[in-house]
């Protein structure tokens, strides 16, 4: 098994190295809304009973009708983390097995990974015995691949593939039998990016959507898959009955159907707040989406340690020791604070 990555978030490990409560740290390691929405109100019975197909099929027709999907009723998942972990068994499902020997060889056992990313990707697929090609272009995965994993925009460097390329990226993936999965977790804040509206067309495509980044809700645990229906009934039948929550599917119905604008508002808002704190301490932004910055400086570490000690938390990378990501503030004075810690930073 291989060892677990670390993610942002970590405020408790955060604080017992550094001190301080965790609750009086600023936590800026995660791409989440730092201002969550007001919660509609939940009814009693979401609570009392087991969710029942009626809150499932209301929460699917309000994703279909916020994501774009079409004909597609997009599934909600208990977090998209759950349903990256089952990516494996969808490949096996077409995989050619040959035994020789009394031992058992899976062929065609190659996935892509368009990389630096999200790291849970190659682990899943790791663990369970693939081999996984950490590619820099799309241009690099080819017909030995039996999928393809592109996060769009990524995380953490924000680099954005346009839907042609990805169009044609799917078209040579079913060719070769293969998937393309595209991970749309920062999709909210860049719309015009998203292939929900063209996945009914798409046989062999799987788009992961996370409902808690954007809406500031990542406690949570729900997502979204849009793909095609005997795909999705591969992931609900592996995710077993109930996977997702009453409450969880009372909120996304009633969310997914509000108006949104004001969500987005308020993230560019915060957006600007931030990148006007690193201008201001000379630190330069090498990539991001709204919900976060990627700051490329030879400092990083140091810069990392600085903030710590002024009980700010950002993102390090051990595979880019130069990078650090910043997600947003909650408000103005968060953005004052980080702007005074780091004009504190000893250059």
């Amino acid at each position: 098994m291989s060892a677990p990555i670390a993610h942002g978030g970590g405020i408790t490990a955060a604080a017992a190295a550094f001190g301080g409560k965790p609750e009086d740290w600023l936590d800026l390691s995660t791409g989440i809304n730092p201002c969550p929405v007001d919660l509609p109100e939940i009814p009693a019975r979401a609570w009392h009973r087991l969710p029942d197909r009626h809150l499932m099929d209301e929460a699917r027709v309000a994703a279909r009708n916020h994501y774009g999907s079409g004909e597609i009723l997009p599934l909600p998942v208990p977090g998209t983390q759950s349903v990256i972990q089952l990516l494996p068994r969808l490949v096996r499902q077409g995989s050619k097995v040959v035994v020789t020997d009394d031992r058992v060889a899976v062929t065609d056992n190659r996935v892509a990974v368009v990389s630096p990313t999200y790291g849970e990707y190659a682990r899943a697929f790791a663990s369970a015995g693939f081999v996984v090609d950490a590619v820099g272009d799309i241009a690099a995965i080819g017909a030995e691949h039996r999928l393809a994993v592109v996060v769009n925009p990524n995380n953490p460097d924000g680099r954005a593939w346009p839907a042609d390329v990805l169009l044609g990226l799917h078209d040579r993936m079913k060719a070769a039998n293969g998937f393309l999965v595209v991970d749309e977790a920062f999709g909210d804040t860049d719309p015009t990016l998203s292939l929900a509206a063209r996945a009914h067309e798409l046989s062999n495509l799987v788009i992961f959507r996370s409902f808690g980044k954007f809406f500031g809700l990542a406690g949570l645990r729900l997502g979204f898959v849009i793909a095609r229906d005997d795909i999705l009934a591969c992931f609900e039948d592996w995710l077993g009955p109930w996977a997702v929550s009453g409450p969880a599917q009372s909120l996304a119905a009633s969310l997914l159907r509000s108006d949104v604008s004001a969500i987005r508002s308020r993230i560019d808002e915060r957006c600007a707040g931030l990148h006007g704190a690193l201008a201001a301490a000379g630190l330069r932004t090498a990539g991001g989406t709204a919900l976060f910055s990627l700051v490329a400086d030879a400092r990083a570490g140091d810069i990392y340690t600085h903030l710590c000690r002024h009980h700010i938390l950002v993102r390090k990378f051990d595979y880019a020791p130069d990078w650090l990501r910043f997600g947003l503030a909650p408000d103005p004075a968060a953005d004052r604070r980080l702007g005074e810690a780091l004009q504190r930073f000893e250059r």
